[in-house]
């Protein structure tokens, strides 16, 4: 009897080129999400080489009612011994308002709390912070250090009310007029180039406006 050589069936061949093109699919599904943030990065650079201000990042909010929201104080936070009140959207009904989203994790948010803190002083506007997935402790330790410069701080424990009012990150900080209309978002910490430059006069373009 010759001896024969044995080769596999068509079904055989059809599962191994099977996984041989699964396996050469792996690498490619691995690349992908370099893929995306090498895109994202990009276009990044491309806005900071055109000279774009990244801040003045169009928001579909602006000249719109602020969202409905009702927070519940940072437990046991004071201000001169006197515990500080949760905040809805009621409180920012007949006067302007700074809406400051911030969090005790938030290194940018300790870089621009000098800026919050003289705009407090000022008494411009009615100052509100809305802590952004926060403890408690860490909420009332980030203030008791630096300062509060907030009239009203809710606690957004689980960010809904940050997603509400289309938060991309910490810190942002909102203008709102004494009707409750958002209308001007400034994304990213304050300098104090920006504050002076931008901030402040956009602030005082809103308080000329009337408030009926």
């Amino acid at each position: 009897m010759s001896k024969t050589e044995t080769t596999g069936t068509p079904e055989s061949n059809m599962s191994t080129d099977g996984k041989d093109t699964a396996r050469r699919r792996i690498p490619l599904l691995a690349l992908l999400p370099l893929i995306v943030f090498s895109l994202l990065a990009l276009l990044f650079l491309v806005q900071l080489l055109s000279g774009k201000d990244t801040s003045q990042v169009p928001s579909a909010l602006i000249d719109k009612p602020a969202p409905e929201f009702t927070l519940p104080p940072v437990d046991g936070l004071t201000r001169d011994g006197t515990a500080v009140a949760g905040v809805s959207r009621a409180d920012l009904l007949g006067k302007v308002s700074v809406v400051n989203i911030f969090a005790s994790w938030c290194v940018p948010c300790r870089q621009e709390h000098p800026l919050l803190e003289d705009l407090a002083r000022s008494g411009k506007a009615q100052m509100i912070g809305i802590n952004y997935k926060d403890k408690a402790e860490n909420a009332r330790r980030f203030l008791g250090t630096l300062g509060n410069p907030y009239d009203l701080v809710g606690a957004d424990e689980n960010g809904r009310a940050a997603i509400d009012w289309g938060v991309y990150g910490v810190p942002e900080t909102f203008i709102v007029d004494a009707r409750g209309t958002i209308r001007y978002k400034f994304i990213g910490p304050l300098s104090p180039e920006a504050y002076e430059g931008t901030f402040l006069p956009e602030l005082e373009k809103i308080l000329a406006t009337p408030q009926g």
